[in-house]
């Protein structure tokens, strides 16, 4: 391990030596060298004997094509190579030239240049080295959180494709930590409001680490971006710190400035949000503007007005977590105005589904999975467009794939969301696997996004998705206090994991058979609401053996009281 450095909006990053997983000969004047997987770094290399004076070529590569680093790689993947002249038998660091795009003034993060210059890669050839290559005479020097504990979660299930998805993902959030904030991958390295929200909850889930959350807020509190719903994500950025953390000083000195990115500015009397019309580029719904569905944009805009309708209502728990009573009532009504309009303007009864706007008759899956995230769907409505969204399939980004399986996941629909992240297609987590990639993509698949780059961790949703939803564990209270345990088994046998929580860790582990059995550890300080599920026989739960007060929900058995330390509960079959 070498500098631990902080820097200005930016946790300690560190760079952690690696060693190659397999070094091979490609022609008499080639060597390859395989890191594995990609991370963002910069070599050390020992010259060999003799090799004093010489010059080599030492050539990078994100990509590999026929056993080959591949020099052309496609869209923002990268391949660099420079020439180095080996001196004395001392170490020298070996990196490429930086990039001229993603160190740009004022909108990159840097990283120290005590570094050096770091790039994303998994490969490298040397040519002209003299005699053999060993492991003890090249390194990769990895950029990581220096917080990072590989041990403080984990995930394990009986399909073995979310295992491998869960391990990819994991990775994902850790390899591109290495700016000491998020950014948005290897192209711009840029700090973008939806990107950290969708990394925050991946980070918290995995290493469970708060500061580089805080400092990307504050990096983006000082650097907005231009989408008109990103904003919102730094209210959400700020609830979510809230619910993990319970801290209410660290957001009493942020709350000022977040009421800025509401827009009720541009609410009209029935508080709904009319984007005027030179700003409604800014308007994304989804990027790349493919992966819209068709969507239809208007000045009243269905996306940007679900948006609105939740972050008032963060911002109304928000004012009353600091006691502003009288901010939190301003933020209520005009919710309760503005959620009014929503349904009363915005969906079609005959169709039971939401229009893109005010004015278009078009229903783009977009329109429909933003509101049934967020919660704002009246409940005799959810079960049709729940239904109606998990039969479109994938027809959204990897951003966007956050919020729709949110939606399904949370209205009973865990089959239908564990078969779009395992879909046989190109539109899946699986192709991501099954093409090789160690890190997410930006994109499904080269062909919807040619500039992609191939290191973005708003790819890695299922980070966040399966403790929360497949273990089933998520805050009820700030700080942890309270928790919700509600796994959704989908058609899985079993699940467990380890999720690391302000209190300590919480273990969770299920088995879904004749009966649904859980096991599970809570940390100090917290107990929790249970449900589970209740399946087509059960009429009851039992307690190490013993019933307990449950009652039905839909569903679900929920536990009549909440729960605390390690506890087994076990559906009753008659």
């Amino acid at each position: 391990m070498f500098a631990v450095l902080p820097q200005a909006y930016s946790a300690p990053v560190s760079l952690v030596d690696e060693a190659p997983v397999r070094i091979s000969p490609v022609d008499q004047n080639t060597i390859l060298v395989d890191f594995g997987k990609v991370a963002f770094g910069n070599l050390q290399i020992t010259p060999p004997p003799g090799g004093s004076g010489k010059k080599i070529i030492v050539h990078f590569g994100e990509a590999s094509a026929g056993g080959r680093i591949n020099r052309t790689p496609p869209g923002s993947v990268r391949y660099a190579a420079t020439e180095v002249e080996l001196k004395g038998n001392k170490p020298l660091i070996v990196a490429p030239a930086a990039d001229a795009r993603n160190t740009k003034q004022p909108e990159a993060v840097l990283t120290p240049t005590e570094f050096g210059v770091l790039i994303p890669f998994r490969w490298i050839e040397i040519e002209g080295w003299t005699g053999e290559m060993k492991p003890q005479d090249i390194t990769r020097r990895s950029g990581f959180s220096s917080s990072w504990d590989e041990d403080a979660s984990s995930f394990v299930s009986s399909d073995e494709s979310l295992n491998r998805i869960w391990e990819l993902c994991k990775y994902s959030i850790k390899a591109t930590t290495f700016a000491g904030v998020y950014v948005d991958g290897e192209r711009e390295r840029i700090a973008y409001e939806g990107d950290a929200y969708l990394n925050q909850l991946s980070h918290y889930y995995t290493e469970g680490d708060i500061e580089m959350a805080r400092d990307t807020f504050d990096r983006l509190m000082k650097y907005p971006t231009w989408p008109t719903e990103w904003a919102t994500h730094m209210i959400f950025m700020a609830h979510a710190d809230w619910m993990w953390t319970g801290d209410v000083e660290w957001l009493a000195a942020r709350y000022p400035g977040l009421k800025g990115k509401l827009h009720l500015r541009h609410a009209r009397a029935d508080g709904l949000i009319v984007t005027p019309k030179d700003e409604i580029k800014n308007d994304l719904v989804d990027w790349p503007a493919g992966e819209r569905d068709g969507h239809v944009f208007k000045p009243v805009n269905t996306v940007m007005n679900a948006f609105h309708l939740r972050g008032l209502t963060c911002m109304a728990e928000l004012a009353r977590a600091l006691e502003r009573e009288g901010d939190a009532a301003y933020y209520e009504q005009n919710l309760m105005t503005a959620r009014a309009s929503f349904h009363r303007v915005l969906f079609d009864p005959a169709r039971g589904l939401y229009r893109d706007g005010e004015g278009t008759d078009h229903a783009s899956l977009h329109a429909n999975l933003f509101p049934i995230a967020f919660g704002v769907v009246p409940p005799d409505c959810r079960e049709k467009i729940v239904r109606w969204l998990g039969g479109r399939g994938m027809a959204c980004s990897v951003y966007a794939a956050q919020y729709l399986l949110e939606g399904l996941f949370e209205n009973d629909a865990a089959a239908q969301a564990i078969e779009l992240i395992t879909a046989p297609n190109d539109r899946s987590w699986k192709h991501m696997l099954d093409s090789g990639t160690t890190i997410t993509w930006e994109a499904w698949d080269q062909k919807y996004k040619p500039n992609q780059d191939w290191n973005h961790a708003w790819g890695a949703a299922p980070a966040n998705l399966f403790p929360r939803y497949i273990l089933g564990a998520y805050p009820l209270a700030p700080g942890w206090t309270r928790v919700s345990i509600a796994p959704n088994p989908g058609n899985l046998k079993n699940a467990g994991g380890k999720i690391p929580t302000p209190r300590g860790p919480l273990h969770v582990r299920w088995e879904n058979g004749g009966t649904f059995k859980l096991t599970l550890s809570l940390p100090p300080g917290s107990s929790a609401r249970v449900r589970l599920p209740a399946g087509e026989k059960s009429d009851g739960v039992l307690s190490d053996g013993k019933p307990v007060m449950a009652y039905r929900e839909g569903p679900w058995w929920v536990v009549a009281q909440d729960v605390s330390g390690k506890v087994s509960l076990e559906t009753r079959n008659p």
